[in-house]
């Protein structure tokens, strides 16, 4: 079943006024619609961060502790729809069920921890050389946050951005990656009912391309964190940076995995496997290559290769799916530009 999704503004659902859609397409079944996407323009996105602006006073002056009740709040409601959303998750990224149940519970623990974190000294005292001087340091909430995420880790790499920044009293404009749209709301919809106040979270449905420039270069943007490509990355970091704003990246990797000649070959060979193909090899932790000392190459060689040839390949809603399909079909050619 499709549903229609939009973006979410001032705790508002909304529409940008040219009113375009875009389809959210499952990947194991490319003929299915698993949403139908309202897209965010850069008016839009310049919306949300006014709202987020104007919502941040009132969100620092929150007691932290009935920040972190919020947060803690909205666990146990992920907690409770975690099935339903893994299940999403699966449709619209791919991953196998397993994965995408698992990812979903690994978001509930960070709401659950930085909840925690909200009852946490926030500043630290030092000794003075005057009897009549008291000194201290007091960490305090930057402001807007631009929060811009990728697809491989829809649920738990944007709870890990946006869950601290709540915690500490920011307000936060998210723009999630464009293929992964119903996840994102489901996240969204978790803090919204657990009592988020109208604006502190505002969800940016749109093309990088579009919105993601007035989310970097916004005078009220305080902060930028991403986890995306290389080339993106280095974009936005010059953008902001430009600007005197503070910004996090997470950018690609690559992974060796060593095997040594005394190694427990089944269980190597098991391990690489599972960093190299779950979650279709899609995330920036995958093994790229593996080191083996001689002695024992082909013997781990021959493993790995028999692992390889007898996971089973396919709908990733089934429950003997090891590997479900890639995210789209740009990736399945990128993948295959590789052989």
């Amino acid at each position: 079943m499709s549903v229609e999704l939009r973006s979410f503004v001032g705790g508002n659902w909304t529409t940008a006024a040219n009113g375009r859609a875009g389809k959210d397409l499952n990947p194991a079944k490319p003929s299915e619609a698993v949403a139908e996407v309202r897209q965010a323009d850069a008016q839009l996105a310049a919306q949300a961060v006014d709202a987020a602006d104007k919502a941040f006073l009132g969100w620092r002056n929150t007691p932290a502790p009935a920040r972190g009740d919020i947060l803690r709040k909205a666990a146990d409601l992920l907690e409770q729809r975690a099935n339903d959303v893994g299940r999403d998750l699966t449709r619209e990224e791919g991953k196998t069920l397993v994965e995408a149940i698992g990812e979903t519970r690994r978001a509930v623990q960070i709401l659950r921890y930085f909840a925690g974190q909200t009852l946490e000294p926030d500043g630290e005292t030092y000794p003075s050389v005057s009897a009549t001087t008291f000194l201290y340091a007091r960490r305090e909430p930057i402001g807007v946050v631009a929060a811009i995420t990728p697809w491989n880790f829809p649920i738990a790499i944007p709870a890990w951005k946006i869950a601290p920044a709540l915690a500490y009293g920011n307000s936060v404009v998210w723009k999630p990656a464009e293929l992964v749209p119903l996840t994102a709301v489901h996240l969204l919809q978790a803090l919204v009912d657990a009592g988020l106040p109208a604006g502190v979270l505002n969800l940016v449905l749109g093309k990088g391309s579009e919105v993601g420039d007035v989310l970097v270069t916004h005078d009220a943007v305080h902060a930028v964190t991403f986890t995306g490509s290389n080339s993106v990355g280095r974009a936005l970091q010059k953008k902001a940076t430009e600007r005197g704003k503070k910004v996090q990246l997470e950018m690609g990797g690559k992974n060796p995995a060593v095997v040594l000649a005394d190694a427990d070959l089944d269980q190597a060979a098991e391990q690489v496997a599972r960093g190299a193909f779950l979650s279709a090899g899609q995330k920036c932790t995958a093994t790229s290559r593996v080191i083996v000392e001689a002695p024992v190459a082909q013997a781990f060689q021959e493993r790995l290769v028999n692992l390889a040839e007898t996971w089973k390949l396919g709908d990733p809603l089934e429950s003997d799916t090891r590997v479900g399909p890639v995210v789209s079909e740009d990736q399945l050619q990128t993948v295959v530009s590789y052989l």
